[in-house]
Formats: C-alpha cells, sequence, structure tokens
C-alpha cells in the first residue's frame, strides 16, 4: 500500500536517490542524446528518435506505446498506478539545413532522465503519483502537442513539466537559466490568389496577375510592420511563384506566422494582415483563400512551479532566475498545454561562444557536447524535483493549480 503523501521526504534524500538511479545509465543516456542529435529528423519525420527512445525505456523495464494518440512519431510512458499524474515533454525534432540547432535533443535528454528519477522516487518510498513520459513531435513545425491535445494525450495530467537549452546570455545577462519564460503565441496564415492566364506579351490585358496580388500583400504586410508592438512578429515565405516571365500567372501561394504576447493581441494583428492580404485580390481582381491553422498559444506562467524549480536548481549550485517578464518573441506549442494544466517550461543555459543563439548552426553543434549534456542531466533532476514536490505535498500542488486556474484568459472566441 502506498504511503500517505503528506510523509515528508527530505530535498537531500531525494537528490541522493536521483543521482544514484541516474548514474547507473548515465552512459547509455549520453549515448543517446548523441544518437538523436547525430540523427536530425524533421517534424513528424522523427522514427529514429522516437525508436531509440522507445527502445531504452523498455531496456529499463518500462511498458511503452509507441505511434501513440494517431501521430506516428509520438511515444506514452506511464509509471505509477494512482495519484496526481506528472506529465514531461520530450521533443526531439530539429530543424532544416541545420539539424538540432534548437537542442531538441536536449529536451528529450532531460525529460527522460526526469521521467526515470522521479519514477525511482515513487517506487522507492512508496508514495503515491504516476509519472508520464510524452513524446512530442513537430515542435518547430506542425504543433505536436496541440494534435496530442485534442487526441486526449494531456487528459487527466495534473502537472506539466519541460526545459530548453539556451545560450548563457539568453536575457541578455549571464545566467544558468530562467524557469519561467513568457512567449508569443503564434498562428499561421496559408494564403492562395488566382488569377488567369495570359500571353504577357501578346495580349496582357486579358490576364489577372496573381503575383501583383502577392507582391501587394507582402508590401502592405511590410507597412504594417512599421506599426506593430515591439514583441510581435509578422514573417513568410512565397512558395509557389511564376517559374517563366511571358505568362501572366495564374497561381500564387505563401505561408505567413503572426505572432503577438497574447491570444486577443494576436487575433487584432491577425485581422490587420488579413486586410492586406485581402486588399491586394480586391486591387488586382484575383480571388484569395485563406486558411488559418498552427495556433501556438502564449505561456501562462505558474510561480509555484517557478519557484519550485529554481529552488531545486539552486542545490545543484545552479543560479536560476525565477521568471523573466520580457516577452522572449518566440513561440512554442508548449503554450498551448500551459492552457490545460499548469505547466513548467524553463530554460537552462549550456556552454555556447559569444553570439551564439538557438536556430543558427553554431548553438547545433554546442548542442551536441558533453558539457551541453550534463546540464540537461541535472536539468532533469531540477525538473523531477520539482514534479516530486507537486505528487506529495498536497498544499504545494493546490497553489500551483489555484495560482493556474486564476491566470487562465477568458476563452477566445
Amino acid at each position: 500500500m502506498a504511503i500517505s503523501s503528506t510523509i515528508p521526504i527530505s530535498s537531500e534524500e531525494a537528490r541522493a536517490a536521483m543521482d544514484k538511479v541516474l548514474e547507473k545509465v548515465a552512459k547509455q543516456l549520453r549515448e543517446l542524446n548523441n544518437y538523436i542529435w547525430s540523427n536530425p529528423e524533421l517534424a513528424y519525420e522523427e522514427h529514429k528518435a522516437h525508436d531509440a527512445i522507445c527502445d531504452f525505456l523498455e531496456g529499463q523495464g518500462f511498458t511503452v506505446t509507441r505511434h501513440a494518440y494517431g501521430v506516428d512519431t509520438s511515444f506514452e510512458c506511464v509509471s505509477g498506478s494512482e495519484g496526481r499524474l506528472i506529465n514531461f515533454n520530450a521533443e526531439y525534432d530539429a530543424l532544416p539545413d541545420i539539424g538540432h540547432a534548437c537542442g531538441h535533443n536536449l529536451i528529450a535528454t532531460s525529460s527522460i532522465a526526469a521521467f526515470l528519477a522521479l519514477s525511482h522516487l515513487q517506487k522507492e518510498f512508496g508514495t503515491k503519483g504516476r509519472i508520464q513520459l510524452l513524446g512530442t513531435p513537430a515542435e518547430e513545425n506542425g504543433g505536436g502537442k496541440a494534435k496530442l491535445i485534442d487526441a486526449g494525450a494531456y487528459k487527466g495530467v495534473d502537472i506539466s513539466l519541460m526545459a530548453h537549452g539556451g545560450p548563457t546570455n539568453l536575457l541578455g545577462v549571464s545566467n544558468d537559466g530562467v524557469a519561467g519564460v513568457l512567449m508569443n503565441a503564434r498562428k499561421e496564415l496559408h494564403v492562395e490568389y488566382f488569377g488567369k492566364n495570359a500571353h504577357a506579351g501578346g495580349n496582357p490585358w486579358d490576364g489577372v496577375n496573381a503575383l501583383d496580388a502577392l507582391v501587394q500583400a507582402y508590401n502592405g504586410i511590410s507597412t504594417l510592420r512599421q506599426h506593430i508592438l515591439p514583441e510581435e512578429r509578422i514573417h513568410g515565405a512565397f512558395l509557389d511563384v511564376p517559374k517563366v516571365a511571358n505568362v501572366i500567372p495564374a497561381y500564387t501561394k505563401s505561408y505567413w506566422q503572426i505572432r503577438s504576447p497574447t491570444l486577443q493581441g494576436l487575433n487584432k494583428l491577425i485581422a490587420k494582415v488579413r486586410q492586406c492580404i485581402e486588399g491586394a485580390a480586391i486591387t488586382t481582381g484575383c480571388t484569395v483563400k485563406i486558411v488559418e491553422e498552427g495556433l501556438y498559444t502564449d505561456i501562462v506562467l505558474n510561480e509555484t512551479l517557478c519557484e519550485r524549480y529554481s529552488s531545486h536548481l539552486a542545490g545543484y549550485g545552479k543560479k536560476v532566475i525565477s521568471k523573466h517578464e520580457q516577452v522572449l518573441t518566440g513561440s512554442s506549442d508548449i503554450g498551448n498545454v500551459s492552457y490545460v494544466a499548469p505547466t513548467l517550461h524553463s530554460m537552462f543555459s549550456i556552454p555556447t561562444p559569444e553570439g551564439s543563439f538557438p536556430h543558427h548552426p553554431s548553438f547545433a553543434a554546442c548542442a551536441g557536447t558533453d558539457e551541453a549534456h550534463e546540464q540537461a542531466i541535472i536539468t532533469g533532476k531540477g525538473l523531477a524535483l520539482t514534479g516530486w514536490d507537486m505528487m506529495t505535498d498536497d498544499a504545494l500542488f493546490e497553489s500551483a493549480k489555484a495560482q493556474w486556474e486564476g491566470q487562465l484568459p477568458a476563452p477566445v472566441k
């Protein structure tokens, strides 16, 4: 029978137990990290990472559900049978051409280490609690966590935890990390213009130029950028444009990402972008099709989780800022998770050269080093101890839950 969740186990005891179990698999964890880093795979194509992680977990005696929740490169591993459910998120997708330049191999490593450590604590001390390690593909492009939410992967999750690597000067000052970061909400627009072909030299007056519509939309959006908030972002790509010059083009396609610190702000900004796109269609005589998808929400910060995580990393000699008030203008689908459960999305520092930043080849190189791996393991221990608090301390859990419920914004229509 599990003992009461209120029986105190000191942080020192918990750290000692975690250190012991992770030391036993230290070599295997390093090899797994290096394998993922050495075999970068794009969104929903992370088959090697998926199989390697599942093989590793099964080798540790866990039961793994491969291809979980209808997502081919997702997996789920659950330890424990009763009590609060603590979720860890393992990302492992990479970027085109520059590999793991966002260090998702380190995210996977820290979450796997956290899962192993907390599962061991739960068993060794006989406490109630369930621990879920969820493989979450396609964070960079594709919104894997959003799809998993829709499929029920986070149903019943009480606390969700993860950590993302970054440079030591991510916030403009040297630090070992930050527990809570604000990030932009983001949505994708897929735009198609439909015009009419004509001979550009013979009868151009009979044509309706879809390229003119796309260029006018781009210029309108570029002008709009002068009038948006400093944290807001609009960026796009031309996906289908004419390949010859002597034909009035009847079709173009483009892809846009719109970012703003809040969902309310995002909706307002998208409305302005749509005006630019639709206005270009009217001006040129084209018709336009706009598809909105790929919503990444902003992140709902949780001060209790931030404080506990910072405190536990201090026990490993790390100076981690509890939260950063300035919005980091990137986006992540962990924001979507923060709308369904109290969530921690922390950042941890890895050694990088001056000027190195995520999504740059220099950061990809840094993400594969032994030093970065060591930081991911320590981070995993901090995540595990935070999960231990939430699993065993009723007062702390209720505090985190109450804060989350009080911070959730009104539903966006």
